[in-house]
């Protein structure tokens, strides 16, 4: 029992136990009006959510750190009844999330449509949900919930830059043989011709072969002869390192208006994860196939692919990633590096100061395999110094080296390097 709740009796309890000593009727009618506010406030609580009901929807249930997240929220009152007041209590997981409002003097059969933005500053999937409605009678003698589970959930993908240029190794045919590997995309290697199976596209019909066969053929293709790219994410938790972080605290409006742009937590957890999204998205624009090996609290391993559906298996994939893996980054190059085809490109992203990632470099180029490092200055997170030496020795061998410190920017960081190695 409330507080509020307590009071009420107790009034009414004197109010009734000063009529009996005295008669009179004042003490009665007190008893009466207490008494009537009690159980008609218990009454108005009962009816206060029935037949009231929320319905959320956003335009999009994916998006990317940086960008405002709309969502459409929904408020139907189905019953005859008049509410005097309405609280939609938006508990979501989702950091900063908006929603929570109060709504008055909403008549029966009517309904109320409002949006809420959020600005996105934290990767992950987070659900929509759940969604508190409250009311309760005119005194707040009796308050109300109905809690609603979430129905869907929000896939925020890491921040990405846009890199201009990158190396970009050339392909290598192993005895200067094509790639005989079926692919639903159109390359510039046609292999034969088939018969039209529905969800082919019009552009993929050979008219030739369909007017002598009198029936739709259409063309089929082999993969080009362009090397596979490999994004090999240290994702083990021993020499990651991080600054003590305060979130951002944004307004929609002054975001919209001063294009305020949204800062990486200062972890080398979360620059590993944005620079393999970048990286990913670079090669993928340009036709490339590109692959992703992680071994965080997940083990990831997408084969090498092209088009936006790789790109967004490797958003997912790297949305979901958190550096608590234990296996260090040299045994997952050695178990996978057997895989990879001789010519690829296998791009060492890790915050590692050990003299071991020479190694890893060196067993790389042994196999024929062309390996490129970005390295992680975790001096500047707060971690370990060493990572300026390790990329001077891994420079010397010949190998492309980035080394990002906490707060660069990562575009001129990863696209001024390569322009100062086009000057060497």
């Amino acid at each position: 029992m409330t507080l509020p709740q307590r009071v009420v009796l107790i009034l009414l309890a004197l109010s009734l136990i000063a009529g009996i000593a005295t008669g009179g009727q004042l003490y009665y009618r007190l008893s009466y009006f207490w008494g009537l506010l009690f159980f008609g406030s218990w009454v108005w609580s009962w009816f206060a959510l029935r037949g009231v009901r929320v319905e959320r929807s956003a335009r999009t249930l994916r998006a990317q750190v940086g960008q405002v997240f709309e969502e459409r929220f929904e408020i139907i009152n189905d019953s005859r009844l008049f509410r005097l007041w309405l609280e939609v209590r938006n508990e979501s997981a989702l950091p900063e999330s908006g929603g929570s409002q109060v709504l008055t003097l909403m008549g029966g059969r009517q309904r109320r449509i409002y949006w809420s933005q959020t600005l996105l500053t934290h990767r992950g999937v987070f659900p929509l949900g759940p969604t508190v409605l409250a009311s309760g009678d005119l005194f707040g003698l009796f308050p109300v919930s109905r809690s609603i589970p979430a129905h869907d959930t929000l896939l925020v993908y890491p921040m990405m830059a846009d890199i201009r240029a990158f190396p970009n190794p050339a392909g290598l045919l192993p005895g200067g043989e094509a790639l005989r590997r079926r692919t639903h995309q159109v390359t510039p290697n046609a292999s034969g011709v088939r018969e039209y199976a529905p969800g082919d596209p019009l552009n993929r019909i050979h008219w030739q072969s369909t007017a002598r066969r009198n029936r739709l053929i259409v063309k089929e293709f082999e993969l080009d002869p362009l090397a596979e790219i490999w994004i090999f994410l240290d994702a083990e938790r021993f020499g990651q390192a991080s600054l003590p972080y305060t979130p951002q605290q944004f307004n929609v409006l002054h975001y919209w208006r001063q294009q305020t742009k949204v800062s990486l937590p200062p972890s080398t957890e979360e620059y590993s994860v944005s620079i393999a999204a970048s990286l990913a998205r670079h090669f993928i624009r340009r036709g490339r196939a590109v692959g992703l090996v992680s071994a965080g609290r997940h083990q990831t391993l997408l084969s090498p692919d092209r088009g936006g559906r790789q790109l967004g298996k490797i958003l997912e994939a790297l949305s979901l990633s958190r550096a608590e893996g234990e296996l260090p980054l040299r045994a997952m190059v050695e178990t996978q590096a057997k895989h990879i085809p001789r010519g690829s490109t296998v791009i060492l992203i890790s915050p590692t100061v050990q003299a071991e990632f020479g190694f890893v470099v060196e067993y790389l180029l042994r196999r024929g395999v062309r390996p490129l490092a970005v390295l992680l200055d975790t001096a500047s997170f707060g971690g370990l110094s060493g990572s300026g030496m390790l990329a001077e020795k891994v420079r010397a061998i010949g190998v492309p080296v980035r080394l990002i410190e906490c707060g660069a920017n990562l575009e001129a960081a990863l696209t001024e390097g390569y322009r100062e190695k086009l000057k060497v």
